[in-house]
Parts: C-alpha cells; structure tokens; sequence
C-alpha cells in the first residue's frame, strides 16, 4: 500500500474518529439530561440513548480509533524520520490523549449501561470540548510542523477553551432561567 494511500487512509478514519467523539460526549449530556425528565419521558429517552451510544462506540468511535492509530503508526513505519522531529512527538502525545479520552468514554459508556453518567450535565459539556482542542492542537502541530509554531495554535486553543467555557456557563445561566420562567408562568 503506497504512502499517500495510507495517509488518505489515516485522514479519513482520524475524521470518523473525531465525528464519534463529539456524537458521543453529545449523548451522554442528552442521556444525563434526560434522567431529570418525568418517568414517562425518561423511560423513552434513556433506552433510546442507550442503543445509540452502544452502537456509535461499538460501529464508529472504537474502530475508527483504532484503524487511525494503525495507519497513522502504519506511515511512520514507512517514513520513520518524523520521529526525529520535536512535533510529532507532541502529536503523538495528543493521540495518547486522546486514547485517555477514549477510556474515560468507556467509563462513561458503561455507568450509562448500567444507569446514569455519574458526572453533571455541565461536566460532560465541558468534557464534549476537550476533542476540540486536541483537534486543534493536532491541525497546527501538523500543517506548522514546528515545535515552536504549535505553542500559537495552543494559545489559540486556550483561547478557545476560554470562549467556550464562558459560552458554556452562559448557556446554562440561560437554561436555568428559561426553565425557571416556565415555571413561574404555569
């Protein structure tokens, strides 16, 4: 298999990886949110999450995980110098992450098995982030392909994960008063 294929290859299942990460983390905030809903809504809801998580773990984020790492292992093997460069070993420390991610996920998938995400909905907001960031992160080190360019992209990222949390802690100000007026008007 040519160089160019596997990394076609790499791309294409770091794409898929990352699109079952963000679904993911999404579904354990909406599985969580829908354990504070009425029974009648929570009996439908949580089942339904469940079967989705299970089968998006199982049929996309998993193995896409995996065959990303293979090829992306698979073209370093064919072109080993990129291991003499500083940034790949960043990159690679973001995979690994990332694979920490991936097992935190797990965690999450099990505990949501079994009953509920024991983590607040607010938490697995800011957790469904953290993929984002590392994306970022990896885009830069990859197109900079500097040890020192990468830090801008990281300053970019903490830059980022300040909106984000400010947007975040907004939204649930927002929530938490929509909610509340609701209540007032019934």
């Amino acid at each position: 298999m040519s160089y160019d294929v596997l990394k076609a290859l790499h791309i294409i299942f770091v794409v898929t990886w990352f699109a079952g990460l963000f679904y993911l983390f999404r579904l354990f905030i909406y599985h969580r949110e829908a354990m504070d809903k009425p029974a009648a809504e929570r009996d439908v809801l949580v089942p339904q999450f469940r079967i989705m998580e299970r089968r998006l773990w199982a049929a996309i984020t998993l193995p896409s995980g995996v065959l990303a790492t293979a090829f992306g292992f698979a073209l370093i093997w064919l072109n080993p110098v990129w291991l003499q460069m500083p940034f790949m070993w960043v990159k690679l420390a973001f995979v690994a992450a990332l694979w920490a991610y991936m097992a935190l996920g797990a965690k999450i998938l099990r505990q949501c098995r079994e009953g509920a995400p024991e983590a607040s909905s607010i938490r697995l907001r800011f957790l469904n982030e953290l993929p984002t960031v590392i994306l970022i992160a990896v885009v830069f080190l990859i197109v900079l392909k500097d040890a020192v360019g990468w830090i801008w992209g990281v300053a970019g990222i903490l830059g980022l994960a300040l909106i984000l949390t400010v947007a975040i802690k907004r939204y649930q100000r927002v929530r938490g008063k929509g909610s509340g007026d609701a209540d007032g008007a019934a």
